[in-house]
This record gives structure tokens, sequence and C-alpha cells, in this order.
């Protein structure tokens, strides 16, 4: 077993969550996650409920890595919180100030077309508003999520939104769900040669598919899951050895992921790295 294969099975199912500098991210704000209701379990992938409280405190930035997911928030009275947010190709950035509680829902890749009524192309790198979606009962439901004493309560409110505007999942979306899903299972999936086998459709059809469907290329799906991992990594391992790093991801060379991690990123893996580390609260004060 070489390297990779060593890689390959020692990774379950991926999701991309790509939270910068996590360990400071948990002294300023508190994420849950939470299942859907059963009704929408082909389409969600989970909820997550975020709370911070910055009164009399600076506001803090939070940057996110690239997502492929589309992701619907609920966060009224926090500027910009609220809205259907598609699959980015840059970092995501937001500012943290006052007081608020919301949530936001992760859509399963490849299963949000049925909501939205279009291409999830057509939402690549931007939001549009939650009534454009979900119509007038999508502002009800935030102001429930505003108001609620509690997780479940924000939860059914959601729930109860999705569950009323009813989609059913099409045999090509489910199709796509399950070209994403080979490649969350199977980092050795670095290619799209090496999806359209696991898969068995042709790369034109995959393409077609996925922009229909998943927002973006499948050549950028599987970046950023490659991407999200070495981002991973690269905080969890105190010396990280880049070349070894770039070999277990499924690169040719160094030279190659660290373009495509400043691509990403804006930063060297090295210059991530020190960043992410030099944020980390001291674990002598806590």
């Amino acid at each position: 077993m070489d390297e990779r294969d060593s890689y390959r099975v020692t990774v379950a199912h991926r999701i991309p969550r790509g939270i910068v500098a996590e360990a400071t991210a948990r002294t300023m704000f508190t994420l849950t996650r939470h299942p859907p209701a059963p009704a929408l379990a082909d389409f969600v992938d989970y909820h997550w409920v975020l709370r911070w409280d910055r009164r009399g405190e600076p506001p803090y930035e939070q940057r996110v890595l690239p997502n492929l997911a589309v992701h619907a928030t609920f966060f009224p009275g926090a500027a910009g919180g609220s809205g259907v947010f598609g699959p980015a190709h840059d970092v995501f950035s937001h500012r943290l100030s006052g007081r608020v509680q919301g949530l936001g829902v992760r859509f399963r890749p490849g299963c949000f077309r049925a909501f939205l009524g279009g291409p999830v192309s057509d939402i690549a790198d931007r939001s549009v508003p939650l009534t454009d979606v979900f119509g007038p009962a999508a502002t009800r439901a935030a102001e429930s999520v505003r108001t609620a004493a509690d997780d479940a309560q924000m939860v059914r409110a959601i729930d109860n939104l999705l569950i009323a505007n009813p989609v059913r999942l099409s045999p090509a979306a489910r199709q796509a769900a399950d070209a994403v899903e080979s490649i969350a299972r199977d980092p050795g999936i670095t290619r799209v040669v090496q999806l359209c086998a696991d898969t068995g459709l042709t790369t034109r059809s995959i393409q077609r598919l996925f922009a229909e469907h998943v927002g973006c290329p499948p050549k950028w799906a599987i970046r950023i899951y490659r991407l999200n991992d070495a981002a991973q990594r690269l905080v969890t391992e105190g010396q990280p050895d880049y070349a070894g790093l770039a070999v277990r991801l499924g690169y040719s060379d160094q030279s190659h992921f660290i373009r495509d991690f400043r691509t990403v990123t804006g930063q060297s893996p090295a210059e991530y790295a020190r960043r992410a580390r030099a944020t980390e609260p001291d674990r002598d004060r806590t």
C-alpha cells in the first residue's frame, strides 16, 4: 500500500467546512449542527445554529474557505446574514458584531435545483434574498429563528418552511448528488476522468450535470475537497511536510499543490498554517 492508498483508507465521508482559524473561532461564537426532519433528508445535510455576543467587544471577521454546497441562512439583525448563498470560488468573510443568533441550512450538493427552479450555476459566487426562493414565508421563518428560545425551535421553524415547499428530487439531481458523494467518499478521485470512470458518465455529460445541479464544474468540486483536506492538515500537523502532503492529496508535484492552494485561499500553505497557528488561543491560559 503506497502513501496515497494509506491516505485514502483513513478518510471517511468528507464534508468541507473550512472555518479558518477554527481554534480562535470557537472562542468567538458557538456552533452546533442538527439533522433535518426525515422528509428533508434527501435535500439537506444538516442545519447549523450559530450564536455570538460581541457587545462591548470589537467586531470579529470570520473567514470560511470556498464551499461546494448551497446554504440558506436565517440571521435577522446581522448585516448580510440572511440569504441563499451559492457555491463559491473565493474565501467568504463575515463580520460578527452585536448579539445575534441564527440558523443556516447546508443543502446536499446537487440537491438544491428543485427549490431554486433553475440551474444552480445561476447563483454561483453570489447570494439571492430568501424570499426569491422561498417566498414571503421566509421572512416569518427568519423572525421565528430570531425569537426562538432554543435550537429545537429554530430547526422546527426552518424544517416547516422547507416542507411547506414540497419538491421532488429528480433522477438527474440524484445522479449529481451521487457524483459528489463519489468525490467525498474517495480522496483518490483527483481528476475528472476518474470521476467519469466511477460514475459511468462522459466528460461532457458530467460537466452539464454539475452546471445544472451542483453549480460549479466537476474539476472545481474535486479541488474544493482536496484543498479543504489540505487546510485541515496544515493546521493539525505540527510541522507540515508540504511535499508529502501534495503526494497524499494526489498532486504530481509540490509546486502544483502550492499554486492551487494559493488560488483558493489567497495564501501559500506555509502562510495559511502560520497564520492559523498564530491566532490559536494560548492553551496554557485556558
